[in-house]
């Protein structure tokens, strides 16, 4: 790799970092002009940078419009690199497939906006449902995409009984060992996510991908 090269990827992973959208997106573009793998740029460069920005966070260096500001960058670069992946005939592996969305009753959606795209910024196929979601409209999209992962956001302390409720609805229909389920929201805990019997929990949008991999993982047969 020449020195214009490493210039770039490290722009790249910066730019990501300290979340400027335009410059991830233009520096993607030039990575793959110059002639720069794709699934290279994407595994070495901006999947550490977008986990950077999720620990930057969580030890309270980084905020919220910091948070969010990252996750815009990191997929203005994924567009460009996804794009010429695709372009080349090649396939970036899914971390896994997620249906999300605020459960029925709960029109509260900033937090599952931002796990969903926190989730998409790592690498997951996220189906976002968006907020006030009938429960069977969960169970229907995760068959109909075989998803791995139902994603389910509460920002009520009644609606959080919807959480429960279907997960007994997949019980119920003896689905249950189908799909991973994953819980969280403000009213939200670990106490109640094992009360129910959901698979994962995330207290914010880091904790839950970190919940998600090893869920995935979990599906797939794989270690933590």
């Amino acid at each position: 790799m020449n020195s214009e090269q490493e210039k770039i990827l490290q722009e790249l992973s910066q730019a990501i970092i300290q979340g400027e959208v335009k410059a991830a997106r233009n520096l993607a573009e030039k990575s793959v002009a110059i002639g720069l793998s794709p699934l290279e740029v994407i595994q070495k460069n901006c999947v550490p940078a977008i986990e950077q920005v999720g620990r930057l966070w969580e030890n309270g260096d980084y905020f919220l419009p910091e948070l969010i500001a990252g996750a815009e960058a990191m997929k203005a670069a994924m567009s460009e690199l996804q794009a010429a992946l695709k372009a080349s005939g090649q396939v970036m592996a899914s971390a896994g497939k997620v249906v999300i969305g605020t459960i029925e009753g709960d029109i509260h959606d900033i937090g599952k906006n931002l796990v969903a795209a926190m989730l998409r910024a790592t690498g997951f196929e996220v189906i976002d449902l968006g907020a006030d979601v009938k429960l069977e409209k969960f169970i229907e999209t995760a068959l109909m995409e075989q998803a791995d992962i139902i994603a389910l956001s509460a920002l009520l302390t009644t609606t959080m009984l919807n959480q429960r409720k279907l997960i007994e609805m997949l019980v119920s229909q003896g689905l249950r060992n189908r799909f991973k389920v994953m819980v969280g929201g403000a009213p939200v805990s670990e106490r109640w996510a094992k009360e129910i019997g959901a698979d994962g929990y995330g207290e914010n949008a880091v904790q839950a991908v970190e919940a998600g991999r090893k869920l995935v993982n979990r599906k797939r047969g794989y270690d933590d």
